[in-house]
């Protein structure tokens, strides 16, 4: 009874707390938001407040982001075998697995001629590549012996081999095959996200490595871009957990002095900006989403971007502004496909430019708009298209085909086709699937990682969105549709489309989904509270006490999800008092 009392008054309390935040909105009709030029600039406080910002940010996002080191050396295993001369009979069998698939048949010997099976024969899967895992080896006997390791289907790359004793103590093995036996220390206790991939990082950080090693991709259901900017980080610090991590931590981190600028060239002034890019860095999707090695963060960073540089165009007219928006939209769309959704978005509000245009000035805007359109065509068109294009130039290398051949179309075209299939036709089920209108209220997180610990703690990785700019966003967005409609704020209609335009196509979308495809629409909730902020800055005296409340409160509750976070465990009892706030959510001992 108690529990159930703590549990609920946790979300309740939240409740509360937003509607508290709320009560400092002035009335609407009384407070129109004002240009943002009418509050003063400080600029070096700027600097100092987005580098503070961003710099606590990137410390706790790149702290414990995995293994600087990894096995680094591959073999092709396709109708290969291994043999591995032991002092001892192995107890335990801990294989690194590369790329590809395939399985593995594992034999034993004592006099060098007659093999016996050891254990079952091994798989590597789709899911299986890039970790380590553990094989029980049922073997008898006491003195040295030899293991076979046989490729027996497919095309598996295989990147260490390690036994171990009963004790768990490494036994020293020798092969013709040293590369398969030389990064023995680097072999770990057991599998964890620390040394190993995990969720859908099986597809692009093995995409990545294939990128780089000139291997045709498994991995095709997204344009290349993405893989290849999480790719850099490989190169930087080798085929690690965190180097296939790094890129899309750094892009994270990279948000946030953009938010921090946007909200800025929004509202004016210091305290708006930074306030709402503190509640950016405490979204529990941002941190989660941007940790893992998926190709989501590249599409919502330039999403930001082409947002950013679209407003400036439409407040300043600055036409190097709309060149830079277009350039963002294609490094988006070769990133992933929801940037074209944020793309339309974009046409709707230049469309709605343009029409209030005509209809203060009439026939005499036609000429400036033609103008405008051709040159739209070439940055909304022909150089996204180039960029896009030019995406291919590992699949063409994989396939020995040169830029701006028929092979190399042909590669582009046939990936298009496929991918529209693919997203357009699957059908599968998930545990922890969503619809877009739950990922409004919050109802159903997507858990990544989940395991328990020695002593029974609950050790996961969640991704949803800080429940407290979830529900106050929402609110905010109806302040927006208010303050568009019947005051015709255009900074309120601004942010309004940018939100629909990343939540609308998924409302028609009826594969699978999950809590993530918010992600891009959790920016746009940031900004919708920049707005209320802005707001309750005309209207209330001590408004920062309200906006500085909401925001603190943000962060606290990012501390207090911190653990559900990033995979540190957890007892689970608190975890079902305390980090359960609707029924929807998942329970600990469904997993335990």
């Amino acid at each position: 009874m108690v529990n159930s009392i703590v549990q609920y008054a946790i979300p309740m309390a939240a409740a509360l707390l937003i509607a508290a935040f709320y009560l400092g909105l002035p009335a609407l009709k009384s407070c129109p938001l004002p240009a943002p030029g009418k509050q003063k600039n400080h600029w070096r406080l700027d600097a100092l407040l987005m580098a503070l910002i961003t710099g606590v940010y990137a410390a706790a996002a790149f702290h414990d982001l995995g293994d600087t080191t990894a096995p680094q050396s591959f073999v092709p295993m396709a109708g290969r075998e291994a043999v591995f001369t032991l002092s001892e009979h192995p107890a335990e069998l801990m294989l690194y697995t590369g790329v590809g698939m395939g399985g593995y048949r594992l034999e034993i010997t004592e006099d060098g001629e007659n093999y016996a099976p050891l254990t079952e024969d091994f798989t590597q899967d789709h899911v299986a590549v890039l970790k380590w895992h553990s094989i029980p080896l049922a073997s008898e006997g006491e003195g040295a012996c030899s293991v076979k390791i046989a490729c027996t289907n497919g095309e598996p790359w295989l990147g260490e081999v390690v036994f171990r004793d009963s004790a768990g103590r490494v036994i020293p093995a020798e092969s013709a095959d040293a590369v398969l036996c030389d990064e023995q220390a680097l072999c770990p206790a057991a599998y964890s996200i620390d040394n190993s991939t995990y969720f859908d990082e099986i597809y692009h950080a093995r995409t990545a490595w294939e990128h780089l090693h000139g291997v045709w991709p498994y991995e095709i259901s997204h344009p290349p871009l993405g893989k290849l900017i999480l790719s850099l980080g490989i190169q930087l610090f080798g085929m690690t957990p965190f180097g296939w991590r790094f890129s899309g931590t750094l892009f994270g981190v990279l948000m946030l002095p953009v938010m921090y600028l946007f909200l800025k060239k929004l509202f004016g002034g210091s305290a708006v900006p930074a306030l709402g890019t503190l509640v950016f860095a405490a979204d529990f999707m941002h941190f989660v989403q941007t940790r893992i090695a998926t190709i989501d963060t590249y599409g919502v960073f330039f999403i930001l971007l082409m947002y950013y540089f679209m407003y400036i165009w439409l407040s300043e007219d600055r036409l190097w502004a709309l060149a830079l928006a277009g350039i963002a939209f294609g490094l988006g769309a070769a990133s992933k496909w929801i940037c074209i959704y944020a793309g339309a978005g974009l046409g709707v509000l230049w469309l709605v430019h343009w029409g209030m245009q005509f209809a203060r000035e009439g026939k005499a805007a036609f000429s400036r708009f033609a103008k405008n359109a051709v040159f739209c065509m070439l940055f909304f068109i022909a150089i996204p298209g180039l960029i896009y294009y030019l995406s291919y130039l590992p699949y063409g290398e994989a396939r020995g085909a040169a830029v701006f051949t028929r092979a190399y179309w042909d590669i582009v075209w046939e990936n298009q086709h496929y991918m529209f299939s693919y997203h357009s036709s699957l059908v599968a089920t998930h545990p922890y699937a969503s619809k877009w209108y739950q990922w409004l209220l919050d109802i159903r997180p997507i858990l990544y990682y989940m395991e328990s610990g020695a002593g029974g703690e609950r050790i996961r990785i969640s991704a949803f969105v800080n429940p407290l700019l979830c529900w106050g966003g929402l609110l905010a967005l109806f302040v927006l549709l208010y303050m568009a409609l019947f005051r015709r704020d255009r900074r309120a209609g601004f942010l309004l489309i940018g939100f629909l335009a990343q939540l609308l196509p998924w409302v028609f979308i009826d594969r699978l989904t999950f809590a993530y495809h918010y992600f891009p629409s959790a920016v746009f909730l940031v900004l919708a509270l920049g707005y209320v902020f802005a707001l309750m800055r005309e209207g209330r005296r001590n408004w920062l006490v309200y906006a500085t409340g909401f925001t603190l409160a943000c962060m606290l509750t990012f501390v207090l999800f911190y653990p559900e976070l990033s995979a540190h465990p957890i007892e689970p009892g608190f975890a079902d008092r305390m980090l359960r706030w609707l029924p929807t959510w998942p329970l600990v001992r469904l997993l335990l």
